[in-house]
C-alpha cells in the first residue's frame, strides 16, 4: 500500500506504539511525522477493510501537503483522498466523504459537517491531528475528537507535534482532550534519531542600541512610570510592577469587577490608564526589539486614533508630555534615516550566507510593519531578491490570500528568490526541504515557536540559526525564558509517560454514550451561531441540526417557534445600534411565537453606560409591545436545555416537516415580496428591500444576471454567485 518511502528506525518504533495505543508523537520539525501517520493509515485500512482514515490539520496549506505526500506515497486512486477545506461547498463534502478512504481536512468546516450529520465519523478508523498543540480551549480539534471518541466502532486517535507546550496542566489538557494513552517523544540526541540528523548551528548576535535611541527610551519609560504610579496610588497598592505581566494580571482583576456591576470612578480611571500604560509597554518594546520604523508606525497611528476615538485612554495618553516629547524625537531619528543596530548585522548575515551559492533563507519576525521593513531594506543589497510571507488578516495591505501564500512558497522552492521574511504563519508546518539559514529577528518566549522556527533548517543537510538581541533590553531576558521552557518541556514530557505507564487513561466505551437523548429533535440554525458554543452542544445531545443562513432568528425549532439569541454584552450593543427592534420587528412578523434568549451572567443595567430605563423600556417594549417573551440563562449549557425543552414540546405537536422561514404568512404583496426576496442566500430582509426597489420585482431579482446584482450596494461578486446558483440550479428530489 506504501510505495517508494524507507521508514526510519525510530519511525518504526513509534509505528509499534501508535498501532497500539492513542499517541501523541513529538518529533523535532522535519523528522517525518506525516510518513508515520501515512504507515498507520496503511495499517488500519488493511485492518478494517471500508473504514476510512481522517487527518487533520490547522490550515489549507498544511493539508494541501499532507494530500501531497499520500498521493506520492500511498498507492491508492486519486479519487479515494479527499481534501476538506472552507473553499469545497458542504454539499460537495458529503459528495467526496462517501467514496473517500483518506480525507485530509481543516477542523472548523468539518465541525459544522458532524453538527449538521452530513459525516459520519462511526467509519474512521484512525484519525490524525497534527500541530496537536492546539488541541485545547474550545479549538475545534477538541470538540471533533470527543465527538469522534463517542461515535467510531474503533477509534484510534494520533496526535502529532513538534512542541506540545512547557506548562504541565496545557499538555495535560492536550493529553486529555485527545484521549492520549501513550506520549512517544524524541529529541536530536537520541540514539535512534541521531544517524538521520543533520548539525544545526545555533548563534547568538548581540547588537548594541545606539545613543540616539536611550532618550525616546526615557521619555517612553516615564510616560509608562507615571501611568503605573498613579495606578498604584489610586488602587492604593503597595507596589506594582512596569512588566507586562504584572499590568495584565491587573487588568484582567479590574475586568472582572466591572463586568459584575462596579462602576465607581476610581475604577474605571484604573482601566484607562492600565490601557495607556500597555501601549507604552508595547511602543518600548518596539523600539527595543524592532527599531524606530515600527514604532514610529505606531506612535502615529495612536494619535491618528486620538483624533477620531472616544477612547479616552488614547486622548489621554496623546496628550502627555513624555508621550509627545517621544514622538517629536522619533520623527527626528526617522529624518535622519537611522535604524535599529539589528538591520546592519542583518544585512551583514545575509549577505556572507549567499554569496557562498545557491542558498535559501528565512527570517522570522514578530511584526508585519517589521516584516515589510526588512524586505525593502534587503532588496537594497546587489542580488538579494526578498519576499514578503504573512497570513491573511488585511493590515496596511500586506494580507495574503491562502492561493498566494502556495504559489509564493512554491517559487521559493525553485528559486525564483533566496529570501523569505516571515511572521509567525510561517513557522507551522511549511514543507521547504532545503533551507540553509534561518534567523530570528528577535526571540520569542515560547518554547513551541522557538521549536518550530528552527526546524525550518537542518533537514536535509547542516542548518544554521542566528538569534539577533539587543543588549540590555527585554531580548535578553526572552532569549533565556524560551531556552527554560523548552528544558521544561522535555521534563514534563518523561514525567507523563511514567504516569502513563503507570495509570493508563480509561477509554470510553462505546455503550457509556449511547445517551442521545435529542435524537430526532430537529432545529435550524443560523451559521453565524458556529461560534457560541450551543451548535456542539445540541450536536452532542443528538439533535439534528442544520445550518442555514436565516433571515431572521438565530435558531427556529418548528413552524411557530423562533428563537432570537443575544448574549448581555450583545443586547445591549444591538439596542445602541438600533439592531435590535428591527429584529424583534422581523421575529414577529414571521413567526407565531417568538422568544428571545439573553444569555450571560454580566449586569445589563451597566454595560456601555447605558441608563437603566432605556434597557427597562426595551425589556418592555418586546414583552408588550410586540408579545415576545423574554428568557435569560446564565450560559450556552442552560440555553441549549431551554432551545432542547421547547423543540421537542413542539415538534411532539406538530411534527418536525417545518421550513426555516416561519408560519405567519406576509399580510400584504408587498411583505410577501420582501419575504420571498430576503430567503436568498446573504440577503436577509434589509437588503431584500434594497434589491426590489432596484430591480422593481421578484421576477426581475430570480432572472437578474451576476453583473446586474453587483450593481446593487452591499452585493459582492460571492453573494451573486450564490444567488444564481440558487435561483438556476435544478432541484434535486430525493
Amino acid at each position: 500500500m506504501i510505495r517508494d518511502f524507507r521508514p526510519r528506525l525510530y519511525q518504526e518504533t513509534i509505528l509499534n506504539t501508535a498501532a497500539l495505543k492513542n499517541t501523541l508523537v513529538v518529533l523535532p520539525t522535519g523528522m517525518g511525522k506525516t510518513f508515520i501517520f501515512l504507515m498507520l493509515a496503511a495499517q488500519r485500512l488493511l485492518q478494517y477493510p471500508g473504514s476510512k482514515v481522517l487527518l487533520l490539520g490547522p490550515t489549507k496549506p498544511l493539508i494541501d501537503q499532507y494530500h501531497a505526500v499520500f498521493k506520492e506515497h500511498f498507492d491508492l486512486p486519486e479519487e479515494k483522498l479527499a481534501v476538506f477545506t472552507g473553499e469545497v461547498p458542504p454539499a460537495r463534502r458529503a459528495a467526496l466523504w462517501k467514496d473517500a478512504a483518506v480525507v485530509f481536512s481543516t477542523p472548523q468546516g468539518l465541525e459544522n459537517d458532524i453538527i449538521s450529520g452530513k459525516i459520519a465519523l462511526e467509519e474512521v478508523t484512525l484519525l490524525g491531528v497534527d500541530e496537536a498543540h492546539r488541541a485545547v480551549g474550545s479549538y475545534a480539534y477538541v470538540w471533533i475528537v470527543k465527538q469522534y471518541l463517542k461515535m467510531a466502532r474503533f477509534p484510534r486517535v494520533l496526535g502529532l507535534t513538534a512542541s506540545p507546550g512547557s506548562q504541565l496542566d496545557r499538555v495535560r489538557e492536550v493529553c486529555k482532550n485527545l484521549g492520549i494513552e501513550e506520549i512517544e517523544m524524541r529529541t536530536y540526541e537520541d540514539p535512534d534519531v541521531q544517524p538521520y540528523v543533520q548539525e544545526v548551528r545555533i548563534e547568538w548576535v548581540t547588537v548594541k542600541l545606539p545613543e540616539s535611541f536611550s532618550k525616546v527610551h526615557g521619555y517612553l519609560q516615564a510616560c509608562e512610570r507615571s501611568k503605573v504610579e498613579e495606578l498604584r496610588r489610586l488602587m492604593a497598592l503597595e507596589s506594582l510592577s512596569m512588566r507586562r505581566g504584572s499590568l495584565l494580571e491587573l487588568q484582567g482583576q479590574i475586568q472582572a469587577r466591572l463586568s459584575h456591576g462596579e462602576r465607581d470612578f476610581s475604577l474605571m480611571r484604573a482601566s484607562s490608564l492600565l490601557a495607556e500604560a500597555l501601549k507604552v509597554e508595547h511602543a518600548v518594546g518596539l523600539l527595543e526589539s524592532q527599531g524606530v520604523q515600527p514604532l514610529h508606525l505606531y506612535l502615529t497611528k495612536l494619535v491618528e486614533e486620538s483624533r477620531t476615538s472616544a477612547v479616552k485612554a488614547v486622548q489621554n495618553l496623546v496628550k502627555d508630555l513624555n508621550f509627545r516629547s517621544a514622538c517629536v524625537l522619533t520623527e527626528g531619528l526617522i529624518s535622519k534615516g537611522v535604524q535599529h543596530p539589528k538591520m546592519g548585522a542583518l544585512r551583514g548575515i545575509v549577505t556572507e550566507e549567499l554569496v557562498k551559492g545557491d542558498r535559501k533563507v528565512i527570517i522570522f519576525t514578530q511584526y508585519r510593519d517589521t516584516g515589510v521593513m526588512l524586505v525593502n531594506d534587503l532588496h537594497s543589497l546587489p542580488e538579494v531578491k526578498a519576499r514578503l510571507f504573512v497570513g491573511q488578516a488585511k493590515k496596511s495591505g500586506t494580507g495574503m490570500s491562502q492561493k498566494e501564500q502556495r504559489a509564493l512558497l512554491e517559487e521559493f522552492r525553485d528559486g525564483a528568490f533566496q529570501v523569505i521574511v516571515a511572521t509567525s504563519i510561517g513557522e507551522e508546518g511549511l514543507d521547504i526541504p532545503k533551507v540553509d539559514l534561518v534567523v530570528f529577528y528577535e526571540p520569542v518566549p515560547s518554547a513551541i515557536r522557538t521549536i518550530q522556527r528552527r526546524g525550518r533548517t537542518g533537514r536535509l543537510h547542516q542548518g544554521r540559526v542566528v538569534v539577533l538581541i539587543a543588549e540590555k533590553t527585554r531580548d535578553e531576558p526572552t532569549r533565556w525564558i524560551a531556552q527554560r521552557k523548552e528544558q521544561r518541556m522535555h521534563r514534563i514530557l518523561a514525567e507523563l509517560r511514567k504516569e502513563f505507564k503507570a495509570s493508563p487513561p480509561a477509554q470510553p466505551t462505546l455503550d457509556s454514550f449511547q445517551e442521545r437523548q435529542a435524537a430526532g429533535i430537529r432545529i435550524f440554525a443560523d451559521h453565524r451561531e458556529r461560534e457560541s458554543g450551543i451548535l456542539r452542544s445540541l450536536a452532542e445531545r443528538g439533535a439534528e441540526v442544520e445550518l442555514s443562513q436565516l433571515a431572521c432568528a438565530d435558531f427556529v425549532l418548528s413552524s411557530r417557534v423562533a428563537v432570537e439569541l443575544k448574549t448581555v454584552p450583545d443586547f445591549v450593543d444591538s439596542l445602541i445600534d438600533g439592531r435590535l427592534l428591527e429584529q424583534v420587528r422581523q421575529l414577529r412578523q414571521s413567526f407565531e411565537a417568538p422568544l428571545v434568549i439573553v444569555e450571560g451572567t454580566e449586569d445589563v443595567y451597566s454595560m456601555r453606560r447605558v441608563h437603566p430605563n432605556a434597557i427597562r423600556g426595551m425589556f418592555a417594549t418586546i414583552a408588550v409591545s410586540y408579545g415576545i417573551p423574554l428568557i435569560f440563562t446564565r450560559n450556552s449549557q442552560e440555553t441549549t436545555e431551554y432551545i432542547l425543552l421547547i423543540a421537542r414540546r413542539e415538534q411532539d405537536e406538530s411534527g418536525r416537516g417545518f421550513s426555516p422561514h416561519g408560519s405567519r404568512k406576509p399580510a400584504t404583496m408587498k411583505e410577501l415580496q420582501e419575504y420571498i426576496v430576503s430567503a436568498l442566500p446573504g440577503i436577509g430582509p434589509t437588503l431584500g428591500k434594497d434589491l426590489l426597489a432596484s430591480i422593481g420585482s421578484v421576477e426581475g431579482v430570480m432572472t437578474a444576471s451576476e453583473e446586474r446584482l453587483r450593481q446593487i450596494g452591499l452585493i459582492g461578486e460571492k453573494k451573486a454567485k450564490d444567488i444564481r446558483r440558487v435561483v438556476g440550479s435544478p432541484y434535486e428530489h430525493l
